[in-house]
């Protein structure tokens, strides 16, 4: 089954809170990069198709780390995670299900991806999103409050996914968060990519975008829980840095 599942990780970023020289995703996390930890899991899970790394602040030296381990596609622009993807489509094929990470997200493990794989083989949804549910925002949790939040309906179906900025009260009360993984339906999401609009403050193209155009569509979404909420931290800054650091000693 593996062989209909690519993968795309975004790894474009220049991580400027880090005010790193490196690209954000060779920043290493206990000693290694933190994209390499993730590609580890990436080709432990099965999938077949060579991995496709979205590269463009630093691309040369991303290039030279893995050589031979990965496509190469280039994001001239940093406008957003969906034209980062959108930079990526022609690189893998017209069918089947495409698996969208990132590359600041060093822990995502062998089993977290193959539950998303499953679950996504037995699915006719065009768009399958992973979330993280955590009991509050305390501790190493902090980091889970500037995430979007999952709203869902009286069926338990995602709704909309309400970015913090735009969050109400009630809408920040919610303790479903979404670390960005997705698994999107390739012939749907080449048909709809471009339907995707810029207008908001940082005039980019996101990627929750197109989970909220496929519930206008009357399309169903469907969401699959991170069984550790600390596979889902990203890395933006040196604090979460350290977050990240001890949660990967903590889950060996």
């Amino acid at each position: 089954m593996t062989q209909n599942f690519y993968t795309v990780i975004l790894a474009a970023g220049q991580g400027k809170r880090m005010g790193a020289e490196i690209p954000k995703a060779l920043i290493p996390v206990n000693g290694r990069p933190m994209i390499d930890h993730l590609l580890d899991s990436v080709v432990g899970s099965g999938i077949e198709n060579e991995p496709v790394v979205v590269v463009g602040h630093g691309a040369d030296l991303i290039k030279q780390h893995l050589n031979g381990r990965c496509k190469f596609a280039f994001q001239p622009e940093q406008l957003g995670t969906a034209h980062a993807l959108q930079c990526a489509l022609p690189f893998i094929g017209e069918t089947g299900r495409v698996l969208v990470l990132y590359g600041d997200h060093a822990f995502v493990s062998v089993k977290t991806i193959k539950k998303l794989i499953d679950h996504c083989s037995d699915s006719n949804a065009p768009v399958v999103l992973m979330t993280v549910k955590v009991d509050d925002f305390n501790d190493w949790r902090k980091a889970f409050y500037d995430f979007g939040r999952i709203v869902r309906d009286e069926n338990g179906l995602v709704k909309k996914i309400v970015e913090k900025r735009d969050a109400s009260e009630a809408d920040l009360a919610l303790t479903e968060v979404n670390p960005g993984y997705y698994c999107f339906d390739i012939a749907w999401v080449k048909q709809n990519i471009e339907k995707i609009k810029n207008q908001n403050t940082q005039n980019e193209y996101y990627l929750t975008d197109l989970i909220g155009l496929a519930i206008s569509q009357g399309e169903m979404v469907e969401a699959v829980l991170v069984d550790d909420p600390r596979e889902g931290l990203g890395v933006n800054t040196f604090d979460q840095l350290k977050l990240a650091e001890d949660a990967m000693v903590s889950t060996g």
